[in-house]
């Protein structure tokens, strides 16, 4: 068992409006985003099954085709492999849920995010 504390996690300053607190465990990744309004996520995928849970804010995703806002108290839910972006339409705080865990960011390719 491993307990973790948000507060204690060190920040990553991804870009200049949008910073990380990531937990890696043996089989997902959790990831503690505070992202500033107009923050652009540029469309990318990955293999992982991802559940964006918006805590504040609010944030629209282009997915499939198609835009959805995902306000405070939302979760969506981005099945594996499919093309995604993301723009903050206020300032916001985003749990995001990734299994299998995300090898991609521990290995230090998430070059998308540091744009």
């Amino acid at each position: 068992m491993t307990l973790y504390n948000w507060e204690r996690l060190p920040a990553e300053q991804m870009n200049p409006q949008i910073v990380r607190k990531v937990v890696h465990t043996e089989h997902m990744t959790i990831a503690r985003l505070n992202i500033r309004k107009g923050a652009v996520v540029p469309e990318h995928f990955h293999i992982n099954e991802q559940v964006a849970n918006v805590e504040s804010g609010a944030l629209k995703f282009h997915i499939g085709g198609e835009d959805v806002v995902v306000s405070a108290g939302e979760s969506l839910v981005i099945p594996p492999n499919v093309p995604h972006g993301v723009v903050a339409l206020e300032d916001c705080v985003v749990t995001d849920v990734f299994t299998p865990r995300r090898d991609d960011w521990i290995k230090g390719d998430d070059s998308y995010l540091r744009r």
